[in-house]
């Protein structure tokens, strides 16, 4: 084993070796490490270090020493305002971690009594992709170094909290792409093999401060970008030049219908059935190296992403199309352009934030876009909600410090479009609604949706008010009959019905209003918003409140009669396993939610393939242009008779 000090070069023989700062780095690691060759070298090292604390009667410490502050990270369920971040503005709960700022977000282990586990100087020859080691999914260090190991297994990669990796001293010849998911990498030692390349695909490990390649024959283009600019140079270069995967599998329609009921439907003069797309976009502000670092810089750009999100919007020809994330300068410029052209009328409105801005600036700020189908409905009116405008607006908030310092400081909106069918004077409400992303502010996430809920049942009551649209004169019939026989549509439907004969639906109140409430909520399955949003209740001491006081809210709970379901959770339906995907998280934060009085699920989309997912660290990517993934349903009307069977759920 001590041939590896001299064969592969050494620090002592760096001859025409260019030294700069980071190859200076690179070689006193590279001297540190070769004196670890030792069996067990750093436990031992842990050990005496630990026996001599312990022992001392009285330490002896240097009385100049200047402490560092202590590092604090930020826990979800902390009460007090978070500081502001250089992402502090990012609407998406998920950004991706920073390693020099820990974030509620960042990924943790999970808990267990020790997380460095030391197998270096112990001639190990060979790990069996079937090891134990793989299990050990809460370590943070490992030290393989100074065996005789030829290859690492891909299973490596299922170590997804690794921040250290030691493999240095071994007979390497290769490394297994997998590394590469192992984004939380912070150090990977591979000095004194026998590599000479480095995989393209570790070029996602975008938090990697030093990757050591002294002592092996690389190749001198990888060695010049380490020798010169650093690990993170080559890890841009990695990944900016890693050939694009295949992609994966179309997503599934999951058809929540029995083919005879599909049929019942299609046959029916009276069925309307439409479709809902929700999808946050990723605006490109905020589509920056430093949030998204594992993202190649060609997929990550402007240009290249727009494409492929109208390209994605466009295949399923969705009857309402739900987006957060769009900026002034997006909408008017790409989509309500490209959109007008496929039968897409818009409605948009920024974050509050756009008034106080100059015109250059506003056209950065983004907001909610909602489109839909000229040809069938009619927009009635449209309404903007501004959460911290409407919580102005309540008496119980006016004296809450907790509303002024958490809640009013945050502009995000809601936008809402009282939509009629052309051919039934059926009437829809369509909210669209960005919520606020911060973990630590999960109070802030339940005020924000509970305005929206209050508002859209005020929204609702008036409508319901508006007078009935006139029959249809037997001249529209036909012309409408004519339109609907040459269109198509990319959803589950195999034909669409023909014409109603029913006159126009009247509301007695809003709650017989069909109503679709989708967009980022930035809340998980089991948080108190969705709790809220599903039952219709929540109780006022609800953790989600994080002891804050917000009038009515906290005193007495939450409340709402709209009945809502979320499309997913729909009989035969389930929520998928993700809707945002990064290496920081992997969960489910959009929804579609609708009145199950009056509405029910044909379809959904289904899931991305879980075998893609399992080989890809985060999106954005080439395939996929957002952090999140989009969703779309296909609802139904139900009969009037339906409703009157059902009525909402009535709170005292």
């Amino acid at each position: 084993m001590q041939q590896h000090a001299i064969t592969q070069g050494s620090p002592a023989s760096v001859g025409s070796q260019i030294i700069s700062p980071h190859w200076q780095q690179q070689l006193l690691k590279c001297e540190m490490i070769r004196s670890s060759r030792s069996p067990h070298h750093r436990a031992r090292a842990s050990a005496m270090a630990s026996r001599t604390i312990t022992k001392s009667a009285i330490p002896i410490t240097n009385p100049n020493l200047i402490k560092p502050p202590p590092e604090t990270v930020s826990s979800p369920s902390s009460s007090e305002p978070s500081q502001p971040s250089p992402t502090s503005n990012h609407p998406s709960s998920t950004v991706a971690p920073v390693a020099e700022a820990p974030r509620p977000t960042t990924i943790r282990p999970p808990e267990n009594t020790w997380n460095s586990l030391d197998m270096g100087g112990v001639n190990i020859k060979n790990i069996p992709s079937t090891s134990g080691l793989f299990s050990f999914k809460f370590l943070i260090n490992l030290y393989l170094n100074h065996n005789a190991l030829t290859c690492i297994p891909p299973e490596i990669s299922k170590l997804r909290h690794l921040e250290l990796l030691d493999l240095s001293g071994n007979s390497l010849t290769a490394l297994a792409p997998e590394l590469g998911m192992l984004t939380q990498l912070k150090e990977l030692y591979l000095f004194d093999n026998h590599i000479t390349t480095i995989p393209p695909e570790l070029g996602s490990l975008h938090q990697l401060q030093t990757l050591g390649v002294e002592g092996n024959p690389l190749d001198a283009t990888q060695k010049g970008i380490v020798q010169k600019e650093g690990t993170p140079a080559l890890v841009s270069y990695l990944r900016d030049s890693c050939p694009v995967p295949p992609p994966p599998p179309q997503r599934i329609w999951k058809d929540l219908l029995t083919q005879p009921e599909r049929e019942l439907l299609s046959s029916d003069p009276n069925t309307e059935t439409f479709s809902v797309l929700c999808y946050n976009i990723l605006c490109e502000r905020y589509a920056t190296e430093r949030l998204y670092g594992y993202t190649p810089a060609w997929a990550l750009s402007w240009d290249y992403r727009k494409e492929l999100i109208l390209s994605e919007i466009m295949n399923y020809d969705s009857d309402f199309l739900c987006l957060q994330e769009v900026d002034i300068a997006q909408y008017e410029d790409y989509f309500l352009q490209h959109l007008s052209a496929q039968d897409y009328e818009g409605v948009y409105w920024p974050k509050s934030r756009y008034k106080t801005m100059n015109d250059t600036d506003r056209r950065q700020v983004d907001g909610c876009a909602t489109f839909y189908k000229a040809s069938k409905y009619q927009l009635v009116e449209k309404k903007l909600i501004e959460f911290s405008a409407v919580a102005m607006q309540r008496q119980d908030f006016k004296k809450t410090d907790d509303m002024f310092n958490r809640v009013l400081g945050k502009d995000q909106i809601a936008v809402v479009c009282l939509m009629e069918d052309k051919r039934t004077g059926t009437r829809f409400i369509i909210a669209n609604a960005h919520i606020y992303w911060d973990p630590a502010y999960r109070d802030v996430k339940l005020v924000q949706v509970a305005l929206l809920v209050d508002e859209i049942e005020k929204i609702a009551s008036n409508f319901a008010k508006y007078p009935p649209p006139a029959p249809p004169t037997p001249s529209q019939s036909s012309a409408s009959a004519a339109d609907d026989s040459d269109s198509s549509t990319g959803e589950p439907s195999s034909s669409k019905p023909p014409l109603s004969t029913r006159p126009p639906p009247v509301y007695t109140d809003g709650y017989k209003i069909p109503l679709i409430i989708c967009g980022d909520f930035n809340s998980v399955p089991s948080s108190g918003v969705y709790e809220f949003l599903s039952t219709g209740s929540l109780p006022a001491n609800h953790p989600d409140f994080l002891s804050h006081t917000y009038g009515r809210y906290t005193s007495d709970g939450l409340r709402h009669r709209l009945g809502l379901k979320s499309s997913y959770a729909a009989p035969g339906a389930s929520e998928l396993p993700i809707t945002n995907y990064t290496p920081s998280f992997q969960g489910v934060i959009d929804y579609i939610w609708y009145s199950g009085a009056n509405l029910g699920v044909n379809a959904v989309l289904g899931q991305v393939d879980s075998t893609y997912l399992e080989k890809v660290v985060g999106f954005p990517n080439a395939h996929f242009p957002s952090d999140h993934v989009y969703i779309i349903s296909e609802f139904r009307v139900k009969p009037p008779r339906d409703n009157t069977s059902r009525p909402p759920p009535v709170f005292s």
